[in-house]
């Protein structure tokens, strides 16, 4: 429950709020929020196996958010910025989409 207010109150202030994202962070924020999403998606899917670990949770979500910035850093760097920020995406959308497809099986049966 404390996380779906904390959620909730977090929604609320950005709306208030409406912060501007500095343009040397714009093109990390995408990848951070995938990655984010990859690791609730991970979390919920622990938690309906039973297996969920809050500790697991939070490196997971830290170093998901780490790895992938790091990951599209080392593009710019190259001068691959894009062709890497793709690649993030797409490794973390079939895992946001695999762990999706376990949750709706474990819910629906199907």
């Amino acid at each position: 429950m404390i996380v779906l207010l904390g959620l909730l109150a977090g929604i609320a202030l950005g709306l208030l709020l409406d912060p501007a994202v500095p343009l040397w962070l714009q093109p990390y924020l995408p990848i951070a929020i995938v990655a984010a999403l990859d690791a609730v998606f991970g979390g919920v899917r622990a938690r309906l196996e039973g297996v969920f670990d809050e500790k697991v949770f939070v490196v997971s979500f830290l170093s998901n958010a780490v790895i992938a910035a790091l990951i599209v850093f080392l593009g710019d760097q190259l001068g691959v910025g894009s062709q890497l920020s793709t690649g993030v995406v797409v490794v973390l959308g079939i895992r946001i989409f695999s762990n999706a497809a376990a949750i709706r099986r474990r819910v629906f049966g199907a």
